[in-house]
C-alpha cells in the first residue's frame, strides 16, 4: 500500500525565489490548492525545529465538520534552497506523524521542484482511523501549479 506521494514540476524560477514562498508562513497559505489554509501567524522558518501556526478550516474538504482550528508547522528538514519538510501539531493527540516537504534541484530552465506526503510513520491510533491520505496527490499537484504560477515571471 502505497503511503508516500511524490509529485514533480519544472518551475522557471530559481531555488532561492522558490524557496522563500516555501519558507514564508503566508507562502503556505498563498499556495494551498486544498483551501483548508486560511491565514498563518509567525516568521519565515530558517533552521529545523523552527514552527509556525497555520489557521485551518477543513470545510473545503467536507469530510469532517472540526470547524475552525489552528495547527502548529514544526520543520523537520530544512536545507535553504535545496529542501524544506515539515510535520504538523494539531488539535488532538497523540500527535499525527506525517510529514510534507519539497525538494529543489536546479534546472536549465528553472527548478524541478518535487512536493512529497509522507504517511509511514503515523501514529499507530491515527493509523486506526484509516483515513488517510488526508491530502491526494492530485492536490499536491494542484499546489505546484499555483507555486509555479506565484514565482514565475510574467510574461507579456
Amino acid at each position: 500500500m502505497t503511503e508516500r506521494f511524490e509529485v514533480e514540476r519544472l518551475i522557471e524560477a530559481d531555488p532561492a525565489t522558490i524557496f522563500r514562498v516555501l519558507s514564508d508562513p503566508h507562502g503556505h497559505v498563498a499556495i494551498d490548492s486544498s483551501g483548508m489554509l486560511m491565514d498563518a501567524t509567525g516568521d519565515p522558518v530558517n533552521a529545523v525545529g523552527d514552527s509556525f501556526v497555520v489557521h485551518m478550516d477543513r470545510e473545503a474538504l467536507g469530510d469532517f465538520p472540526l470547524g475552525r482550528y489552528d495547527v502548529t508547522v514544526t520543520i523537520s528538514a530544512f536545507e535553504r534552497d535545496r529542501e524544506i519538510a515539515w510535520t504538523i501539531l494539531g488539535v488532538s493527540l497523540p500527535p499525527i506523524g506525517h510529514v510534507y516537504g519539497y525538494r529543489l534541484e536546479p534546472a536549465p530552465d528553472g527548478t524541478r521542484v518535487t512536493s512529497y506526503y509522507d504517511w509511514s510513520d503515523i501514529h499507530p491510533e491515527w493509523r486506526a482511523k484509516d483515513i488517510f491520505p488526508i491530502i491526494s496527490e492530485q492536490a499536491l499537484k494542484a499546489t505546484l501549479g499555483i507555486l509555479a504560477r506565484t514565482v514565475t515571471p510574467k510574461r507579456g
